[in-house]
């Protein structure tokens, strides 16, 4: 298996759940930060190859997927942080279209490699605020940089698929929503503020506290991909896939702060900014009923066990019961677990 963007959040869980199920992991993305997950947990030590490099030399980067012998690659390097991309919005557009493309070509020119999963996000959806969940079909948009971004390596993905066919090899795109666990160092994201100052015995601020968003656990889109990955024939070549939870698990970030907080105990409160900085979208919910119906995949936890999770993780971490990587492979293999009896059953 060969990961871009293996350093973030999103994929050192997934290193960590590949390296569980048997994989030879190779890993090529930029450095992050010490206090990452990544770092903490000695992530490295767990792969075959760690390539720091960036996406957008595609030279480099098709030199390591041939070198690395991989026949699947998992695409999650992206700019991923909306405040960031109002910022910076050159350096979203670039990171996410033209590296999504040279991911792309990279690939189509490695002959090994058989199938290739793109990760997006909901957020490429045209945002109507709808109250009912977005499907495949519906129309791509994108108002901040990094949606708009997202929205552009999905149309990327198309153009290459179609445009440069090769026998034996597939391409399709991942959407998933607002993930939560243990060990997130994300800028802006929810859980660092929360699990930061309920630690510290202050309280949170949010921007947002109205807001919203599908909850899951990191865990369920992780095992959407790989869950894709293995669906990925020609037959499903160039298609689009959801992996979010179910609609009861769309929650307000002020329900979710309450919830965290009460599982934290310790008096943890929190408190809405004035300024809630540029416009994100209110409400936004993805339907994933294709993934249900045609590969089988379900959500294994809902939002109160995906929250209860982070919590037993950082309570762990903390209070030295475990380290990083023991408190992450704790999850992965009771999710794993769970995931095997589910299927056993359904």
């Amino acid at each position: 298996m060969f990961v871009t963007g293996h350093t973030g959040f999103k994929g050192a869980w997934l290193c960590v759940m590949l390296e569980r199920l048997g994989a030879k992991v190779h890993g090529y993305a930029l450095d992050t930060p010490e206090h990452y997950l990544f770092q903490r947990a000695g992530i490295t030590d767990l792969l075959a190859s760690d390539v720091r490099a960036d996406i957008r030399d595609t030279a480099a980067l098709r030199d390591a997927i041939v070198a690395s012998g991989a026949q699947v690659v998992l695409h999650l390097a992206a700019q991923t942080v909306v405040r960031e991309s109002y910022d910076d919005p050159g350096e979203a557009f670039s990171s996410n279209v033209m590296g999504t493309f040279s991911v792309l070509e990279a690939c189509r020119r490695a002959p090994e490699v058989t199938r290739c999963v793109v990760v997006t996000t909901d957020k490429v959806y045209a945002n109507n605020e709808w109250a009912w969940g977005y499907r495949e079909t519906d129309r791509l948009g994108g108002d901040d940089p990094y949606s708009a971004s997202k929205a552009a390596a999905e149309i990327v993905t198309h153009s290459m698929a179609v445009s440069f066919p090769r026998e034996g090899y597939a391409v399709a795109t991942a959407r998933a929503g607002n993930v939560v666990g243990g060990g997130d160092a994300t800028p802006e994201a929810l859980m660092p503020e929360l699990v930061g100052a309920y630690a510290e015995g202050r309280a949170a601020v949010l921007r947002y506290p109205d807001a919203v968003r599908p909850w899951q656990h990191v865990l369920e889109p992780l095992s959407g991909y790989l869950t894709l990955a293995e669906h990925l024939t020609p037959r499903r070549h160039d298609t689009v896939w959801n992996f979010g939870p179910a609609v009861e698990d769309a929650l307000t970030v002020g329900e979710v702060a309450s919830r965290v907080a009460a599982a934290w105990g310790d008096g943890a409160t929190w408190h809405g900014e004035g300024d809630p900085g540029p416009h994100e979208a209110g409400l936004l919910m993805l339907d994933s009923a294709r993934a249900r119906t045609e590969m089988g995949w379900a959500p294994v936890h809902d939002v109160a066990g995906a929250l209860e999770r982070v919590v037993t993780w950082e309570r762990d971490v903390r209070s030295g019961r475990a380290t990083p990587l023991e408190a992450t492979r704790a999850q992965v293999d009771e999710y794993l677990g769970l995931d095997a009896m589910r299927q056993a059953i359904g």
